[in-house]
């Protein structure tokens, strides 16, 4: 089982080979992808991180959120699940909001 991770407020310049050797030092990575524009090609700042154990993701999580990587204040929680883009109706619609 492999524990999925958010990481927030990345430096721009983060490949994803640096990110697995950030979370690899705490722990097993599995996989590492720092999520791009489809655009550019930049770096938009996050990324998600694919643990070996649920034990290295907590372990991640207490170490690296909040660490300093590249100057830059690392925010590493647990990944949501992915929700498709809603269809129809607006949001503020359906909260009653106008």
């Amino acid at each position: 089982m492999s524990k999925r991770l958010y990481a927030g407020n990345l430096h721009f310049d983060l490949t994803d080979t640096a990110l697995q050797q950030v979370f690899g030092h705490v722990g097993g990575v599995e996989k590492a992808e720092v999520i791009k524009d489809r655009a550019t090609g930049l770096s938009r700042g996050f990324g998600f991180v694919e643990m070996m154990t649920i034990e290295d993701g907590e372990a991640a999580i207490a170490e690296l959120d909040g660490a300093d990587v590249m100057g830059r204040v690392l925010r590493v929680a647990p990944a949501k699940p992915h929700e498709p883009p809603r269809r129809g109706r607006s949001a503020a619609y359906e909260t009653g909001i106008e």
